[in-house]
């Protein structure tokens, strides 16, 4: 299974493979169990079905490293739109942002710029903005922005972030973050990133998620348990039971089209439950990373192709 998640994260880069994936019938059709579509109506649609369910969403405008000030501008323009028609359809729904897609590898404070007006405008409409996690290397300039929008006391409640489990240095990052009361995702990682930032096995990671996830629900904060693992899952539900945890003072987050029998499950035994629903045209690299997190995820794929 590493060979094959490495391999995945791999063909992730690949630029050609991309470019004919993101163009093709059959690479938009492989990628539809996990992406809502390619404009923002799939999305909506997405997202009042979830709704509908019990579940609430965060929607995800898919694209990241943008190469000039008028893309990363472009792209938040997007998620205003976003943010708008949320406010309008009355959804349970808030955003996932990229820095490196608002202009972060640009400099001069773009995408904290960006952010900041995408933050400001969901103020506005009592809504939630919370900001991705990519690779190690942009993890502390992550945090500083996070942490800088939400010391505005105005923000304060409506920006959060994403950890990630893999990594060491997470465990001091979420006494900080919490310190300052912002709102957490924490997910087990999904990049590929060197052993000595980050746990090189499984076992190790999951202990850490263990242990992160039992901070987090103590911390008095509203966080969003991330994952799709059912060990994980139970570790969670067991320890609420243990502390006398309210099932509200948190949710179970998982992605769109993943394990949807285990999301309704979720929902039946009183838990709050949100999906992070991605869509655009950029949806290589992010499905590619799908398969990287559970390889097993191809042979569903393909058992879906065939049945068509």
């Amino acid at each position: 299974m590493p060979i094959l998640r490495s391999a995945f994260i791999a063909l992730s880069r690949n630029q050609p493979l991309r470019h004919f994936s993101e163009r093709s019938t059959l690479g938009r059709r492989m990628s539809s169990r996990f992406v809502a579509g390619l404009e923002i109506e799939d999305v909506l649609r997405a997202a009042e079905s979830l709704q509908n369910q019990g579940i609430a969403s965060t929607l995800d405008s898919l694209g990241e490293n943008v190469s000039t000030p008028e893309q990363a501008r472009g792209a938040a323009g997007i998620y205003h739109k976003l943010l708008d028609a949320i406010d309008q359809r009355k959804l349970k729904s808030n955003v996932s942002v990229k820095l490196t897609q608002m202009g972060m590898a640009l400099g001069d404070g773009l995408a904290a710029e960006i952010v900041s007006g995408l933050v400001e405008h969901a103020v506005a409409l009592h809504n939630f903005v919370r900001i991705d996690m990519e690779g190690s290397e942009y993890t502390q300039a992550t945090i500083d922005v996070v942490r800088a929008l939400h010391a505005r006391p105005e923000n304060r409640g409506h920006v959060g972030i994403v950890i990630q489990a893999y990594l060491y240095r997470s465990a001091d990052d979420i006494a900080a973050l919490t310190g300052d009361g912002i709102r957490i995702r924490l997910c087990k990682g999904a990049y590929k990133e060197p052993a000595e930032v980050a746990y090189p096995d499984k076992a190790g990671v999951d202990a850490n998620f263990v242990r992160l996830t039992q901070t987090l629900l103590t911390s008095g904060i509203y966080h969003g348990i991330a994952t799709h693992d059912e060990a994980m899952i139970l570790a969670a539900r067991r320890f609420v039971q243990e502390k006398a945890l309210a099932k509200n003072s948190f949710e179970f987050q998982m992605l769109y089209g993943v394990r949807r029998d285990l999301q309704r499950a979720l929902v039946a035994e009183g838990y709050n439950v949100r999906v992070y629903v991605p869509f655009g045209t950029e949806w290589y690299p992010y499905f590619m990373r799908r398969l990287a997190e559970r390889p097993a995820n191809l042979l569903f794929l393909a058992k879906n192709l065939l049945k068509r």
